[in-house]
């Protein structure tokens, strides 16, 4: 596909975000529609954004604390409508105090998990999910290895951001980043991850910066042609970790069905049309694929302007990796810089509580995997 074919795609729907937002909450509350549930609360346009700001901005999780509203409207809220649906189940956080994971429940009980990082220089990062679960399978995450159990709706995405937030919030913390590299594919729960996006750009709502946040996907290729029509800020992340396609399909089934040659096709595609950078993630596995040879067929892999390539560390999971050592990461790195590639070398950050990249797998999902399959 080339570039003016990427061009030529029709434009992206429009999404307004308060309308995402309410009408989500009408399902949430049983109604059909937004304006059924707005009606039947007597609830005056201006009223509406009232509480939608309360929610967003505020990160208000109880009608009774908006207290712009009449007393006998937050009571009616409260028998009526939850403002969020998500509950958190479970918390821990990492033995340096830079990083906790969540556990949520939505509202039919299926647990997701979220991260909170808390970087050296001030920045706070969200790292949310956005499915239950996965079917990828990559062979050295533990997403992969726990199953798929079903795609999560913008709302469930939305609120993992808000309940993270509010939680940095009680620290004196502002949220300043989000990467959706959780648990799941965000491109194979598309039109949920990108109205989550809208609510979350909404400068009337949350209002975090589109550049602000991060898309990272296993290589899904239609899906980064429809984020190339797109034509918004958000940054697009690719996980990459081969550099040829029998090992690539070896440690990520899905290049099978979209080889390295259609994957680095629409990449490129993606640049000419946006003039936007591709983050390339690169998990180095020791002896596997971290050779000096492997860094050399990276570079001659990528070449071409706007990309960066970050070498992440392997994180201990059920699978029968190793992580490489320094000296080997080092040496790799270098040789990417040698051949003009810009590269960073990931910090790690709460691998000692299961949530560091690749660790993420909500306790309870295999478990309702093999029931379903059962």
């Amino acid at each position: 596909m080339t570039s003016s074919k990427v061009a030529a795609l029709p434009a992206a729907p429009q999404r307004d975000a308060r309308r995402i937002w309410w009408n989500g909450k009408a399902r949430v509350a049983g109604r059909q529609t937004a304006q059924e549930l707005c009606l039947e609360l007597d609830l005056a346009p201006y009223r509406q954004a009232q509480i939608y700001q309360a929610v967003c901005k505020e990160l208000v999780t109880d009608p009774a604390a908006i207290t712009v509203l009449p007393v006998a409207l937050r009571q009616r809220l409260r028998e009526t409508l939850a403002l969020v649906s998500l509950s958190p189940a479970r918390e821990v956080t990492s033995a340096d105090g830079q990083t906790t994971k969540f556990l949520f429940s939505l509202a039919d009980g299926t647990p997701v998990e979220g991260v909170l990082m808390r970087h050296r220089g001030g920045r706070t990062t969200a790292c949310i999910s956005s499915q239950a679960g996965c079917a990828l399978r990559c062979d050295f995450c533990a997403t992969g290895q726990g199953g798929f159990v079903r795609n999560i709706s913008a709302l469930d995405i939305f609120e993992q951001v808000l309940l993270v937030a509010a939680r940095a919030r009680r620290e004196g913390k502002s949220l300043t980043n989000l990467v959706f590299m959780g648990m799941g594919e965000p491109f194979l729960n598309y039109d949920a991850v990108m109205d989550a996006v809208a609510l979350l750009n909404d400068p009337q709502g949350f209002n975090l910066g589109a550049r602000r946040m991060t898309i990272s996907t296993a290589g899904v290729v239609p899906g980064i042609e429809r984020f190339t029509a797109e034509h918004v800020q958000v940054n697009l992340a690719i996980s990459l970790h081969a550099a040829d396609d029998e090992l690539r399909s070896r440690l990520m089934p899905i290049n099978r069905k979209w080889p390295l040659a259609l994957l680095l096709a629409a990449a490129r595609n993606y640049v000419a049309a946006t003039r936007r950078k591709v983050f390339y993630e690169y998990l180095l596995l020791d002896e596997v694929n971290d050779s000096p040879d492997d860094a050399r067929r990276l570079a001659d892999l990528l070449g071409g302007p706007l990309h960066h390539v970050n070498l992440i560390p392997y994180n201990a999971t059920d699978a029968p990796y190793r992580r490489s050592s320094p000296l080997r990461t080092r040496r790799f790195a270098d040789i990417l810089r040698e051949r003009g590639i810009p590269v960073t070398i990931r910090h790690t950050m709460g691998d000692d509580i299961a949530a560091a990249c690749g660790q993420l797998r909500a306790e309870g999902v295999s478990r309702r995997v093999r029931r379903a399959a059962g």
